[in-house]
């Protein structure tokens, strides 16, 4: 990956509160135009990270690069780019939605009144809010707010937008919502967000990274955690027919180091552990398909819910 491609880019960052250290040598890198989920449980060091990225804490040590400018030397170049919301937003209650955005991009710009009017139009749409722009935000559902939050977030144009728990409070509905503005949001802008709602990262995000006890466990595209799991290659063959010659001539082979079997009905569902992934790839299903009596029915690498592999190296690395 190009450097130019990278928004941020951290290098052992770490800090220590006294006798507390909240994050540990993290190196984490997020592409342009990702949705980023910096995933992990409460006080695994989340809000800490995002508090040093925009330059609201200093490092213990270590560095980290956000656009290419210096996190503690570049911090106002930062500033310039990003959008942020808070975990719990706050606003002034008897204000509405557009008289908000208007305030919040008068910060940013400087007339044609005309102008800054029609971005705040413009943002109100993309978040689902023109309906009720112009309602006291005392009347706003939570889901709502944090829609506004996005908004506001969003109303400088950034070139990187950081959320900080957006659905954690939120019901499903709510939550469904935001995730449907963040999926909105991805071609005009990169999105890094923390969360510990493993369902909302499934849904949303192309990249992972999972931080457990301040500590950084694993970083990857989204459909490789999937498909890795916990780290052994696991393929999926469910079949019908007489299967005890073709199971002996699979679990012969060097690259098979285990092979599960459940029976229901008239059909066999087997899970073959593998060491080799480009020799399984190759040889397995043939190794199946050469016995006459079987019929394969379903055949495929395994595909893990992201709850199983959040699990799998979070129980993993616990006390590590």
């Amino acid at each position: 990956m190009a450097v130019t491609d990278l928004v941020i880019e951290t290098h052992g960052l770490s800090k220590t509160y006294k006798d507390i250290t909240a994050l540990k040598s993290l190196d984490l890198t997020v592409s342009k135009n990702s949705i980023f989920g910096f995933l992990g449980p409460n006080g695994a060091g989340k809000t800490t990270t995002i508090k040093l990225l925009l330059g609201l804490a200093k490092p213990t040590a270590g560095s980290a690069k956000v656009f290419g400018h210096d996190i503690v030397h570049d911090n106002v170049e930062i500033r310039q780019r990003v959008g942020y919301l808070a975990q719990d937003p706050r606003y002034y209650e008897h204000m509405s939605a557009r008289e908000t955005l208007r305030y919040t991009a008068h910060f940013f710009f400087t007339g044609p009144e005309k102008e800054i009017e029609a971005r705040v139009t413009d943002t109100l749409e993309l978040v689902g809010l023109r309906e009720k722009a112009d309602r006291p935000i005392k009347g706003f559902s939570g889901g709502e707010r944090q829609r506004l939050g996005i908004a506001q977030a969003q109303i400088n144009y950034p070139d990187l937008l950081i959320l900080d728990e957006p659905a954690a409070s939120l019901d499903p509905q709510g939550r469904r919502d935001v995730l449907e503005v963040m999926e909105k949001l991805r071609k005009h802008t990169t999105i890094f967000y923390s969360t510990h709602i493993l369902a909302d990262v499934q849904r949303v995000s192309d990249t992972v990274a999972i931080l457990n006890q301040g500590q950084l466990v694993a970083q990857a595209p989204i459909e490789q955690l999937l498909a890795g799991g916990s780290g052994s290659t696991i393929y999926v063959m469910t079949l019908r027919g007489a299967t005890a010659q073709a199971q002996q001539r699979v679990v012969a082979q060097p690259w098979v180091s285990a092979l599960q079997t459940t029976t229901t009905d008239s059909r066999t569902a087997w899970q073959v552990s593998v060491t080799d992934e480009v020799a399984a790839e190759e040889q397995l299903l043939r190794l199946v398909l050469a016995d006459t009596q079987v019929t394969v029915l379903e055949f495929g690498r395994k595909k893990y819910e992201l709850e199983e592999v959040f699990l799998g190296l979070v129980e993993g690395n616990h006390g590590q």
